[in-house]
Parts: C-alpha cells; structure tokens; sequence
C-alpha cells in the first residue's frame, strides 16, 4: 500500500461516504463531486494508474463500477451516468479511480469543463445511503 489519500480510506485512517467495498474494491463519494452522488470506485491493492492494475483486477474494479452506474439512475434520479478514468494527467491522486457520475439532460456538464459542488450537512450521508441500499 501507499499512502496516497484512497489508500488512507481504504485502511479506514480517512473517513469517507463508502457506499460499497468488496475484497478487491471500494466505492465512496467524492468529496468534490461535479454532481451529488459522483462516486470513485478503486482498487483495494494500489495501483497508480489503469495501465498499471493488473488484468485480474480488471473485473473486481469495473464491476463494482458497473453495478453503480447501474443503480444511479434510480437511486438518484439521474438519467443517465458519465464513467471515466484519468491517466497522469487530471488525475488527482496516484492511485487509480475510476469516476461514475449522475447525469441529466442540461445539468451544465459541457466537455471537459467540470464545475465542483459542495454537499450540504448531512447531504453526503444521504446520498451514500441512497447508493448502499440500491447496491444491496
């Protein structure tokens, strides 16, 4: 392990709205989401990059991010989700994540110009408790 902040999250030194954890992945809202409810979904065993997870990880990781792109539209009220990684560049911590983003129609997101937005009290608990019960 490292001691980047998913790896301080993952060994529960740093608190996080996990809404799913499995033996090879961990799924938690971003604490700057560009929606409420963008959840990062990332290896248990640090990686860096996508390029350096190995391929038996693969499924564990995009699984996981799979089933909440899958429950986020009905969970949040969504239409739609945005799912993308970043590699060096843009990536903000050196460990893989992969981004699952609630979307609908005219919510702004335009390109690559990502506006941030703040949860308010208790909103982050709210929304991470709506992704825990729809992922069961």
């Amino acid at each position: 392990m490292s001691d980047d902040i998913i790896c301080q999250i993952v060994r529960g030194e740093l608190e996080a709205h996990v809404v799913a954890r499995t033996e090879r992945a961990i799924a938690f809202l971003d604490h700057r989401p560009l929606f409420k409810g963008h959840v990062l979904v990332a290896p248990i065993e640090h990686a860096d990059t996508l390029v350096d997870l190995p391929v038996g990880s693969l499924e564990p990781v995009f699984g996981l991010a799979q089933r909440v792109a899958a429950v986020m539209p009905e969970a949040l009220g969504a239409q739609g989700t945005f799912v993308a990684v970043n590699t060096v560049v843009s990536q903000s911590v050196p460990h893989l994540h992969v981004h699952v983003v609630p979307r609908t129609k005219g919510d702004g997101l335009r390109g690559f110009f990502w506006p941030r937005v703040r949860y308010g009290e208790g909103e982050a608990a709210q929304f991470a408790g709506l992704l825990r019960v729809a992922l069961g």
